[in-house]
């Protein structure tokens, strides 16, 4: 029985969210592991029905995604994320996020991870509310998996 009674699944409703399928690794390993009341999460992509929405680095004035664009990517990237908790041990039953690491492919000179990153550590604090309040990671590489402007992964703790 969920921990609080479908709390997060019903907030996702009421926020228009759905999860998605659980994305297919795209090397090998598995989307998530549980080890005692913690759950990690591999690194998710902003996949949306397959396909990334881009690729390609932030943060440049040439650059193909603008840091905008890459912190919704990384809303997306991290509904994916909830999407292996919850084929795991299942959403409801998540007390609190733990930590978020953020990963953005960035063009020379961008320092603006943190605030990409914002867009997974917002949609959180939408969806579970004090227990969505993270430690955090925002880090800016030079390539991403697949050309993906962000990746995310997460550390959750459940009952």
């Amino acid at each position: 029985m969920p921990v609080d009674g479908g709390r997060v699944s019903a907030r996702l409703g009421e926020l228009g969210l759905a999860l998605p399928p659980v994305a297919a690794p795209v090397a090998d390993y598995v989307p998530a592991v549980r080890t005692g009341d913690l759950v990690f999460t591999s690194g998710q992509l902003p996949f949306v029905d397959g396909r990334l929405p881009a690729t390609g680095s932030v943060g440049a004035e040439d650059a193909a995604v603008s840091p905008e664009d890459a912190a919704a990517y990384a809303r997306t990237a991290t509904l994916n994320a909830l999407a292996a908790v919850h084929d795991l041990v299942g959403i409801d039953n998540v007390v609190q996020v733990v930590k978020v690491v953020g990963f953005v492919a960035s063009a020379a000179g961008f320092g603006g991870q943190p605030a990409v990153v914002n867009g997974a550590s917002e949609l959180l604090g939408e969806v579970f509310g004090d227990a969505g309040a993270h430690a955090r990671s925002a880090v800016g590489v030079a390539e991403l998996p697949l050309g993906s402007p962000v990746e995310v992964e997460l550390i959750v703790r459940v009952a």
